[in-house]
């Protein structure tokens, strides 16, 4: 059994070949999915697949690099959490990537807004007690920062989560693993330029992983440029397998079982 620990099924490129894509998972023995929030205005279309689907769950949360969109409080989110179905908070994190390109020359300076509202997103989830799905890039120093600052220093009373689609170096994986965070890899770790990333698969114990397609994104190898979906993740198992030297059987039993353990309300 395979757990896809982090998919965007709701994006039009997925959503309308839902029959197919789970046909596929069937097949691939892929048996359960996280549905992932990025914004609060998507939130009903994400939450409407977990009531739908009896293998399917769902968060609430606003991803870093979104502008222009409805600005969640501590209060949004926790009413969407309490939903039924709902596990986690997030996407959530930051983003600096592409300074000069994607964000018009602004300085990190001037990201003060991320910041902000991923601080929303640490309170609502240690207040409805729900773990983060955190997303960084090129702004490991501060995501790290910001949540030992707010206490989530893997002591008690904390929430927890995971850093989704781990693409840091070593030293950021061995913070967040001291932090007490879950790391979940994808398909980049089969592409071919992505010694130092299995490096880090190699060095994470496999109680702390996750695996994920963040479909419809980053397919693995045999895929990579095609659409991505929840059926290609066992993929990502075999490159953990190969990296940990353990089975895919391993790494899909303990995979899945480190879902159950950090998102809780998930069934067995």
């Amino acid at each position: 059994m395979f757990t896809d620990s982090h998919c965007h099924l709701s994006f039009p490129e997925l959503v309308t070949q839902m029959p197919a894509i789970r046909q596929a998972m069937a097949e691939a023995r892929v048996e359960r999915a996280l549905c992932i929030c990025t914004t609060m205005e998507e939130f009903g279309d994400v939450h409407a697949l977990a009531l739908s689907y009896d293998n399917f769950w769902s968060t609430v949360g606003v991803h870093p690099d979104n502008e222009g969109v409805q600005e969640p409080t501590v209060e949004d989110l926790l009413e969407k959490a309490a939903l039924p179905r709902v596990v986690a908070i997030g996407e959530t994190g930051l983003d600096y990537y592409g300074m000069e390109d994607r964000k018009g020359g602004r300085s990190i300076a001037d990201l003060e807004w991320q910041r902000n509202r991923f601080r929303t997103h640490i309170h609502a989830a240690r207040a409805c007690g729900k773990p983060l799905i955190i997303h960084t890039r090129s702004a490991s120093d501060d995501t790290l920062a910001i949540l030992r600052e707010e206490g989530e220093d893997g002591a008690a009373n904390r929430a927890g989560g995971v850093f989704h689609c781990f693409t840091e170096s070593m030293q950021v994986a061995r913070a967040a693993l001291d932090l007490g965070y879950y790391l979940s890899f994808s398909g980049i770790i089969t592409f071919k330029n992505a010694q130092d990333l299995r490096d880090v698969v190699a060095f994470a114990p496999l109680d702390r992983i996750l695996i994920e397609t963040d479909s419809p994104y980053l397919a693995p190898v045999p895929y990579r440029g095609k659409t991505n979906n929840p059926s290609y993740v066992p993929y990502v198992a075999q490159q953990v397998a190969a990296s940990k030297g353990v089975s895919v059987q391993d790494v899909a039993e303990v995979t899945s079982r480190n879902f159950e353990t950090l998102f809780k309300e998930v069934v067995a």
